[in-house]
């Protein structure tokens, strides 16, 4: 067989491994998977030696892949733990996550540039991370592994990943709120940092947008984080704090961006959604979350477990009434205090 048509038939394996159980898989099925779905080839020459079907592969132990096919990279073990760990969940008829649906080169390239902090693209990169292992991470794996140490960076990064799991990982529907917000001052939670600053050039600060590359600051920071108000944008934004007008303008240009909608637009939010009921269900989930009273970013730092629980589930093309921005001041005085805090536990 040539080159080529060694390459074809690697191809047609990987396709097959997508719609048929791993339990089924021979072995040059689950090569190919490790090649071209998870795009770890470094591992398919041990892979090849060591595993013969998808039913071994199934039973692979966190030890197995580090001794018997020598991945000594623990984010890499990860990958291919939850990746086990989806398939399995599969079998039963489940389904795929979506968050399968994120190889790592969209994440360290698309995902971090919309997060604002492309700088740790490399690292990211490096350590192979998909959307199987953003939905893994916590605070202590950020430092630990990928080496981010900067507090703030990491809450980013967090709040950016409590985002995806509010939509259960499905980026069509995330780009799609994004395109309805895109020429409008609305749903600031799904803006990338790029929206963040058109907003900020919008509202005629533009000689100070830039400043905010590469600060991780996005439409989840502004919306999620109980700390970030005015003072904390207009820092990161490199206003000098003796310019107090400017500093009042930022507080009713954000107090503006958190005002409820009018009753209009609020209907016509209701029509537009594919499902008021699924909506219903959404605003019901938000809020026994949060009846636990917990911070949003307080992840446990044992997300090591080979399942954790998605936040959110169903149809979220639009947000719930409950999980809109509510004008309701701190005591700091940032107008920006809206959406409640949305606990993300391990399962």
């Amino acid at each position: 067989m040539s080159d080529g048509e060694e390459q074809l038939d690697r191809l047609q394996q990987a396709e097959l491994t997508r719609n048929t159980c791993m339990s089924l898989w021979r072995a040059g099925a689950v090569q190919a998977w490790m090649e071209v779905v998870m795009g770890m080839p470094m591992y398919v020459r041990a892979c090849s030696e060591n595993v013969k079907s998808g039913k071994v592969l199934l039973s692979l132990t966190d030890e197995d892949l580090e001794l018997g096919l020598g991945i000594s990279n623990q984010i890499h073990r990860r990958k291919v733990r939850l990746a086990i760990e989806d398939y399995r969940r599969a079998e039963g008829e489940q389904g795929l996550s979506k968050a399968s649906e994120l190889d790592h080169h969209w994440v360290s390239t698309s995902w971090l540039s919309d997060v604002g902090l492309p700088q740790y693209s490399q690292t990211f990169q490096n350590n192979l991370v998909d959307g199987r292992v953003l939905n893994s991470l916590s605070r202590r794996d950020l430092e630990r592994f990928l080496n981010i140490s900067d507090h703030f960076h990491q809450t980013s990064l967090l709040l950016a990943i409590q985002l995806l799991q509010m939509l259960s990982f499905d980026k069509e529907a995330l780009q799609l709120r994004r395109l309805k917000c895109e020429h409008e001052n609305r749903d600031p939670l799904v803006w990338t940092c790029h929206r963040v600053m058109k907003w900020i050039k919008d509202i005629d600060l533009k000689e100070f947008a830039e400043n905010l590359q590469g600060k991780g600051i996005h439409g989840a920071v502004i919306a999620l984080d109980q700390s970030f108000d005015t003072e904390a944008l207009a820092k990161a934004l490199g206003i000098p704090g003796n310019k107090h007008m400017l500093h009042r303008h930022l507080y009713e240009e954000m107090k503006s961006l958190s005002a409820p909608l009018s009753n209009a637009e609020q209907s016509a939010e209701v029509i537009s959604s594919s499902s008021p009921v699924a909506v219903n269900r959404f605003a019901d989930e938000r809020t026994s979350i949060r009846r636990l009273g917990k911070s949003p970013l307080r992840l446990r730092a044992d997300s090591h477990s080979v399942e954790r629980g998605l936040g959110f589930q169903g149809n979220c093309g639009s947000l719930p009434r409950e999980a809109r921005v509510h004008a309701v001041p701190r005591a700091k005085g940032s107008p920006m205090h809206t959406f409640k805090s949305v606990e993300i536990t391990n399962v």
